[in-house]
């Protein structure tokens, strides 16, 4: 399973310069009132707790303060081969930033040693413009003739891909449950103390704590109880809006599931309303409740609300 989204966030005055600096190939620090240069720049000052109050250019060198070897890197590091995280004090810095080392293999790692920042080709006031740091006796690529000028375009907002890709182990409930959508069904479990049917399954029943192995078939229709309209787009957004999310009491069924509402104006769309399942072609089915592309009104009357009032 994968969850992923893009993080916009405005900078703020502090962190705007320090993006814009990097864009032109240049690092800057923040100067504490105690003196100390930090880079990165702090937004308020550690001691004072007040924004800082002058921001200082600090060197593109450093020395290595601590180290730890990563012999299999994983996907989105900043190196795709073996290399060492490491605390960086750069030059005219009281303080270390964290970064990468493409060193070429742990022996040559040593506390101490000198490093330089290995810059992207194309930066853009991002902190991935550090590609990585190198060994200072490693030949460098030219200086870039902007480097250092100081007359880039102010970086107010940057966006952030966030990526979390995970393995999920089914319980028993679950894995017959999406076995069930693969063939075209909907199953859910009874409690056979209360009597309530979940679906999805929960394995137990969270009012009475016991088992819920009586499994039943349920229908693919059933009534929209609560819904909201998303009127927001983001990226990688499946349908345009305005859409319907809303929450599908199945007939049958003790507890709703969240789902999409198509086939009708959102203006339309009501607690009570109606709906049934629209299937994606057969061949597209897998084990996933993505085998449902989405809810349509099926044109019956609205349920009555003491139906479902109790679900709410």
């Amino acid at each position: 399973m994968e969850i992923g989204f893009d993080y916009t966030r405005s900078l703020g005055p502090t962190l705007s310069q320090f993006m814009t600096a990097l864009a032109g190939r240049r690092i800057l620090g923040a100067r504490g009132a105690d003196g100390r240069v930090h880079a990165p720049p702090f937004e308020y000052d550690p001691v004072t707790s007040a924004p800082p109050a002058e921001l200082v250019p600090v060197g593109t060198e450093g020395t290595v303060m601590s180290w730890s070897w990563v012999p299999r890197p994983l996907d989105g590091q900043p190196l795709a081969h073996p290399f060492a995280w490491a605390l960086i004090r750069l030059d005219g810095a009281d303080t270390a930033m964290l970064h990468a080392v493409d060193a070429g293999s742990a022996e040559v790692m040593r506390t101490g040693m000198r490093v330089r920042v290995r810059w992207a080709t194309d930066p853009v006031g991002d902190i991935r413009d550090i590609s990585c740091f190198e060994l200072c006796d490693t030949p460098g690529p030219p200086r870039d003739p902007g480097e250092q000028s100081g007359t880039e375009a102010p970086v107010a907002i940057i966006t952030t891909p966030m990526r979390l890709a995970y393995e999920h182990t089914a319980s028993p409930g679950e894995s017959r449950f999406l076995r069930g959508l693969a063939d075209g069904k909907l199953l859910g479990q009874r409690c056979p103390a209360c009597g309530k049917v979940y679906v999805p399954p929960r394995g137990a029943c969270p009012t009475d704590g016991v088992p819920t192995a009586d499994e039943i078939e349920l229908p693919d229709h059933g009534i929209v109880t609560t819904f909201c309209v998303v009127n927001v787009p983001y990226p990688g957004q499946r349908v345009t809006p305005p859409y319907v999310a809303a929450a599908v009491l199945l007939d049958g069924a003790d507890i709703p599931f969240q789902h999409l509402i198509l086939g009708c104006d959102p203006s339309e769309v009501r607690m009570g309303m109606r709906v049934r399942a629209a299937w994606k072609p057969r061949e597209e089915w897998g084990t996933t409740l993505e085998n449902i592309d989405h809810f349509r009104p099926t044109g019956e009357p609205d349920a009555p609300y003491e139906t479902y009032a109790h679900h709410l």
